[in-house]
Parts: C-alpha cells; structure tokens; sequence
C-alpha cells in the first residue's frame, strides 16, 4: 500500500474544494484521483515500410498495432514510446516529429504518437507481441488492426504535415 494512503475504508465523496466525486478516506482525508491514461508510441519504418507488432495480449489479441503502450512515472512521451518499441518489437528508434494526439474521453485514454525511423532493421516480437512485420502501405492489414488510434495515426503519418489532434466520440 501507498504510504500516502489512509488505513481506512474509502468512500464516494467530493473533497473539499474540488467538484467531482472521488474516492476518499475518512479516517486521513487521503484522495484517490482516477485520471486519464497516456498511451505513446510511434509509426517506426525502415526503407519505406512500416513496422507492425501482432498482439500476444488483451485487448485485442491476435490483431495488428503500432509499438504503444502506457506511459510510465518518470518518463518523456518520446522516452515512452522508444520504450515501448523496445519491448514489443525489439527495435531501436530515433523519434523524429510528432505525429499526433489522440483523445479518446469514452475509455480515459489519451495517445501520443510519433514519427519514428528505426536505426536499423533489426525488429523481433517482445513479450506483448506475437510477430512483428515490417510491412508496405499496401500491405498493411487494415480490416485486423487493433485500435482506430492505430488507423488513425497511420492515416495521419501517410498524409504529412505537422501534428494532428483528433477527438473520439463514443460508439453507439
């Protein structure tokens, strides 16, 4: 446990101070904040292909993404995302521009995600991906991506330009 944290039970309550509900300690008055995730990664590519990851795991298992994941404490989103191409792909990268942002409000999540030259051709599945392939534009496998974060950021890098901010509304 958090050493910020109170021993007691927690309940709904808004702080004092603040305008939404949040979960709070009676007992120390200790508040637990639910704030959105930051996802990074990049559209890395080799002589003109684009390296794609097949997924080992939930969400989407057996589907097709970019290198991304959750950034963590203490990181830069370009040290997140060269992280995060490390461990699903196994590649080295060198973060040239952003791409774009990508908020996602209806699942809290929020995408950074950048233009990436691999440094060389070397790529492997880690321990997220099943396979990794460095593929055409033609031959990406649009109908078994992943996410629409990943089309969009592979529309958003085809098409150039500075960064791009791009809003989901939910699915009906």
């Amino acid at each position: 446990m958090d050493d910020k944290q109170g021993s007691g039970p927690s309940v709904v309550a808004i702080p004092e101070g603040d305008n939404r509900t949040r979960l709070v300690c009676p007992d120390c008055g200790y508040v637990e904040y639910a704030n959105p995730k930051i996802v990074v990664g990049a559209v890395c590519t080799w002589e003109n292909r684009i390296l794609l990851c097949k997924r080992a795991i939930e969400p989407a298992l057996g589907r097709w993404t970019i290198p991304a994941g959750f950034l963590e404490l203490g990181e830069t989103t370009s040290q997140g995302a060269a992280r995060e191409v490390w461990e699903e792909a196994r590649a080295r990268i060198r973060i040239e521009d952003f791409i774009g942002i990508y908020e996602i409000p209806h699942i809290s999540q929020i995408y950074m995600i950048y233009r990436a030259p691999m440094v060389g051709p070397e790529c492997a599945p880690g321990d997220e991906s099943q396979e990794v392939e460095m593929v055409d534009w033609e031959a990406i496998p649009w109908d078994q991506l992943a996410f629409p974060s990943v089309v969009w950021a592979l529309e958003r890098f085809r098409a150039g330009g500075g960064p791009w901010f791009h809003t989901a509304r939910p699915r009906s």
